[in-house]
């Protein structure tokens, strides 16, 4: 027993200090040390690799010491192409690999799928093994399928080089994400997520159905910056989901409202998900432009649901918060400058400087940290800091696992062409019909994303699909977003809905019960893309006549699209109803002005009319009141 607690003991000091080395690399390589790419990916994989097979507490010995030799092939791996760098690129660029080089990316390769499947699963690991037999026995398949077939070597040089696990995955991983991950869990460590709960409990506690509304608002603002459903559903879901059940909703619907509102935190600006990034780096396009873009989408999203919670609120009245539960404004706002500074010192470097993304996450960070110095009471200790950075290290194995092994599947697509190929078959259904393209698309976004991380998914459908969809006329920033959603919502859609089975254990609740009530709940995911796509505007953000419109547009498509799915506005509607909101929502969401203007004359007079409805019963019993007395 004493052994396990040094080991413990052990475990968490070396958490700290190596979250610290993590820390200085990767804010070296944009400040006081950088040095070349494929050395920096290096690095970050190598660490990354230690942090994946670090021995945790408990595990049995045999175990313990193969985790240990493992994490050790890692850093063996790492050094050697760090130390023989010049060696490593000589053999990529003549693409004639030596025997030391072929161990080592034997190594790597198999160190690579193991980690994936400790970390994300056996799915992905899968695929990468699929694709790897293609790359060596594909030449004997027959037709379209067929390719001339390549001896490992060649297999091992593709995935070693900076096409696999070397290349624009794990650059992106290495860059970019793991400083917004370091930057979240300072944030965290600083106080801020007590902050985001109070703001989001002020704002709605006095609504109707204000627990649902809390956890929506609470889940957007927690969900920006960690972009990750599941770690979004467990911070926020352990006590918004028990609060909705005691307020009145159902274990089904807490669990479900919980599980979409998170799923959204990985499309919504200003920080998004690690696949944004990926986004950024694949479609050439700035970070800035990117969260711009995505912005009204991601409002629609939320909107849509936050009125189907009122509306369900509404059906079953429910009440708001009690009034002891419900913080102040000046109680919520209280400490609020060191969550509110680091994230407008974030945009003012992202949209205004214009500098990259991975400068104003380090420009944010040491906001947080003097934003805390100066909190007096409520200052972190030095040790919650130093917990920070280990939490930084902590969350990196998913990133690292996921990208390193989708490295594996772009290195034999591009070794293999069956990208191209497949990229040729949703191009060719393009030209019958595009929706039939975008159709496929959603799909195998679905079917990826049931076993993968988001960031994983949306590299495998970028590399296979994005260039099909994009010479099928199809601009690459909507093309792009379009698959980032798809592969985002597959978090919610049974069978394997990650975000909806964590939410689902919160609750003590039926997973696919859960699942499909999300499904319901997160609609507007499911349409949104297809929008944006077909009608570029709402990815339009400027002050301008357009990006008017379109919002109000927005506000009567997520209005209408709430009332239609629940069936409901103050009281049960009818089913022509139903039928008239959902053409005004189909009206205003197109691009075409008259058709929206029309959505918004009918929205108008559905509107309307419904108010008089539910006013005239309050008039009459009025009256009576009045003549009683």
């Amino acid at each position: 027993m004493s052994r396990r607690l040094s080991y413990e003991s052990f475990h968490k000091r070396f958490m700290i200090a190596f979250g610290i080395l993590i820390a200085v690399v990767h804010i070296g390589q944009f400040t006081f040390s950088p040095m070349e790419s494929i050395k920096f990916y290096a690095w970050h994989l190598m660490l990354g690799s230690v942090v994946i097979f670090l021995p945790k507490p408990g595990v049995s010995k045999p175990r313990f010491v193969l985790d240990w030799l493992m994490a050790a092939a890692g850093v063996l791996v790492g050094l050697s192409v760090i130390l023989n760098y010049d060696a490593y690129s000589m053999a990529m660029q003549n693409n004639r690999i030596t025997p030391y080089f072929y161990f080592l990316g034997l190594i790597l390769t198999l160190l690579t799928l193991e980690g994936a499947r400790r970390v994300i699963g056996a799915t992905l690991p899968v695929i990468a093994v699929v694709c790897i037999l293609y790359a060596m026995f594909g030449g004997d398949l027959p037709g379209l399928l067929g390719h001339r077939g390549y001896p490992l070597t060649r297999v091992v040089t593709t995935i070693f080089s900076d096409q696999g696990i070397y290349g624009a995955p794990i650059g992106v991983s290495a860059s970019t994400v793991y400083l917004f991950l370091l930057f979240a869990a300072l944030l965290s460590v600083s106080g801020a997520d007590k902050v985001f709960h109070n703001i989001a409990v002020a704002v709605t506690g006095r609504k109707r159905g204000g627990p649902a509304k809390m956890a929506v608002v609470a889940s957007a603002l927690f969900g920006s910056i960690s972009g990750s459903a599941v770690a979004n559903v467990v911070s926020t879901g352990s006590f918004t989901i028990p609060l909705m059940k005691k307020q009145g909703y159902s274990s089904v619907f807490s669990a479900a409202v919980e599980a979409v509102a998170s799923t959204g935190g990985q499309f919504m600006p200003p920080v998004m998900g690690a696949a944004a990034f990926v986004l950024s780096d694949i479609a050439s396009t700035p970070y800035a432009r990117v969260c711009a873009a995505a912005a009204l989408p991601a409002l629609m999203y939320y909107l849509t649901l936050f009125k189907m919670v009122d509306i369900e609120a509404v059906k079953h009245h429910l009440q708001p918060l009690r009034p002891e539960n419900i913080p102040s404004p000046r109680e919520a706002l209280r400490g609020s400058f060191k969550l509110i500074v680091p994230l407008l010192v974030l945009l003012f470097f992202l949209l205004v400087e214009r500098t990259t993304p991975m400068l104003a996450a380090i420009y944010s960070m040491v906001a947080i940290l003097v934003c805390g110095f100066l909190s007096g009471k409520e200052r972190p200790t030095f040790r919650r800091i130093m917990e920070g950075f280990a939490e930084g290290a902590r969350s990196l194995p998913q990133v690292v696992a996921s990208c390193a092994c989708a490295g594996v599947v772009v290195a034999m697509f591009a070794l293999t062409g069956i990208g191209l190929k497949f990229s040729n078959f949703v191009m060719q259904l393009g030209e019958v019909s595009i929706w039939l393209s975008l159709f496929l698309s959603m799909v195998i976004c679905f079917v990826l994303g049931t076993g993968l991380p988001t960031t994983a998914a949306y590299i495998i459908c970028a590399t296979a699909i994005a260039p099909a969809l994009v010479k099928g006329g199809i601009a690459p920033l909507p093309a792009h977003l379009f698959l980032l959603y798809f592969a985002s919502i597959s978090s919610i859609t049974p069978p394997v809905a990650v975000a909806s089975y964590a939410a689902a254990s919160i609750a003590a609740e039926n997973a696919l019960k859960v699942g499909l009530a999300a499904v319901k709940l997160g609609a507007a995911g499911f349409v949104l893309p297809f929008a944006f796509v077909m009608n570029t505007d709402y990815l339009h953000f400027g002050f301008d006549w357009i990006t008017l419109a379109t919002w109000i547009s927005a506000f009567v498509v997520c209005y209408s699209a709430a009332a239609a799915i629940q069936g409901f506005v103050e009281q049960k509607i009818s089913f022509v109803e139903r039928a008239l909101y959902v053409l005004a929502a189909a009206a205003a969401i197109r691009s075409d002005y008259s058709a929206s203007f029309f959505g918004w004359a009918l929205f108008g007079a559905l509107y309307l009319w419904h108010r008089r409805r539910t006013l005239a019963p309050e008039r009459l019993d009025s009256v009576a009141s009045q003549q009683r007395t």
